[in-house]
């Protein structure tokens, strides 16, 4: 067994599982005229005046493709916003790249050229909507008075903070013209069937990319209590202080929450991360060890996180549990970083960094991955640590304290040549944690 190499197997089996465009094909089925979700609702297409195509994720593009591959000329128009680089060749639908996480103007644009297609949806249309994981920062459209600067640097501030994507999501909402189900206020009375990836831990459906066809059941008092909580009610820009302490105020409307408006609207979520945690497990018990799945659901504090999976490691060492050696553990989920420092990294990055001293001299291998092939703002999808990776780094001269301290997990891994690298995956259902203990 080389637990690297198998690392390397385990991870690519559960990015493969949740392809895009294999996930949307096996669950939008069309036989002639009668296209049907995987849960038997059932569309006929003749009765169709009109089908229109929109979207936002780092997974959208191959979502897309597959709507156009399924429908061809019936669709009559359609447009997508994706991350950079995050392409794939489409011929009925536009498509926009924009920036992710923190949004910009080409974002704001997109999520402008979404709008306007919708409002050309009425009665007797048909709306596809392809939504993955980065959708949030991908349809950047806020309120007047707040600008598009001073929504980035919101966002900049609350990831900055440790914020969850939930906490995040429910401010985003708030201050949206897109998001917290205003697509399916801007769709109406159109049909809609939602297509989701799920990046969302518990697949909630109202935080997947904000919910933009979704409805939204947290509040105005919701989003400025999360501002508050991160003491960040001074640190943002005043206008959207306002903006919230108006929507408490009952001075403006909430985010729609009339159930006419989402009675024709078809949510189906069709990958999610427990898919991809268990096709590691069936190529980890094929590679001869024995296997585990902690949980799909794992969020919080990143170096809480690596601490409670070494606990599990050493259990494996010690007693043969959860599973005997050689063994597996594999879980899924996504944590946050309370970033205090100035380097570059990502919370898979800084999962391994916190790992490494724990296992060091170990007979373990740690690695954590983003299965959309990005971890924070680098071109990493995570890295990989084991029992020697302390001991390398100080015959380089590096101290890993220094670098946990400065939030550098980039740097530190790359010095070492343990980043793991994927390159765009056009996928996104959060992470994968693969522990071999041997």
């Amino acid at each position: 067994m080389n637990p690297r190499e198998d690392i390397k197997a385990i991870y690519s089996k559960a990015i493969e599982a949740v392809d895009p465009y294999k996930a949307v094909r096996s669950s939008l089925i069309r036989e002639g005229n009668v296209l049907r979700l995987i849960d038997g609702t059932v569309f006929n297409l003749s009765d169709i005046k009109n089908i229109y195509v929109v979207g936002a994720g780092k997974a959208t593009a191959p979502m897309a493709k597959a709507v156009e591959d399924i429908l061809g000329d019936s669709i009559s128009q359609g447009v997508i916003a994706v991350k950079y680089g995050y392409r794939e060749n489409l011929s009925r639908i536009a498509l926009r790249e924009a920036a992710h996480p923190v949004p910009d103007e080409n974002g704001l644009k997109a999520s402008q050229e979404i709008i306007d297609v919708l409002g050309r949806a009425g009665e007797g249309d048909l709306v596809i909507s392809c939504i993955s994981g980065g959708g949030s920062a991908l349809l950047p459209y806020p309120v007047e008075p707040i600008t598009l600067a001073q929504k980035q640097d919101l966002t900049q501030k609350l990831l900055k903070s440790g914020a969850s994507i939930k906490e995040l999501n429910v401010v985003r909402k708030h201050i949206s013209r897109t998001k917290g189900g205003n697509l399916a206020l801007a769709s109406y009375p159109a049909t809609v069937i939602n297509l989701m990836m799920s990046d969302v831990v518990g697949d909630d459906m109202d935080i997947i990319a904000s919910g933009p066809f979704v409805p939204d059941e947290s509040t105005y008092m919701d989003a400025l209590s999360i501002l508050q909580r991160h003491n960040l009610v001074k640190e943002v820009a005043p206008s959207i202080i306002h903006h919230l302490e108006k929507g408490v105020n009952g001075e403006i409307p909430e985010t729609p929450k009339d159930k006419h408006i989402f009675e024709k609207v078809h949510n189906c979520i069709v990958a999610s991360n427990i898919i991809a945690c268990m096709a590691a497990y069936t190529k980890a018990c094929e590679l001869g060890y024995n296997s585990i799945i902690l949980s799909s659901m794992i969020e919080g504090d990143t170096a809480q996180c690596a601490s409670f999976h070494s606990a599990i490691a050493f259990e494996v060492i010690k007693t043969g549990n959860p599973v005997k050696i050689p063994a597996c553990i594999i879980s899924g989920g996504e944590t946050t970083v309370v970033v205090k420092g100035n380097g570059l990294g990502g919370r898979n990055m800084e999962f391994a960094m916190q790992i490494a001293p724990l296992i060091e001299g170990l007979p373990i291998a740690a690695a954590s991955v983003g299965t959309d092939g990005t971890d924070g703002p680098t071109d990493a999808a995570g890295a990989v640590a084991d029992g020697t990776t302390v001991t390398k780094a100080q015959q380089l001269g590096l101290n890993i304290d220094e670098y946990i301290n400065n939030n550098d997990s980039y740097h530190f891994f790359e010095a070492l040549g343990d980043l793991i690298k994927t390159g765009p995956t056009n996928t996104n259902v959060m992470d994968v944690r693969i522990i071999i203990v041997v």
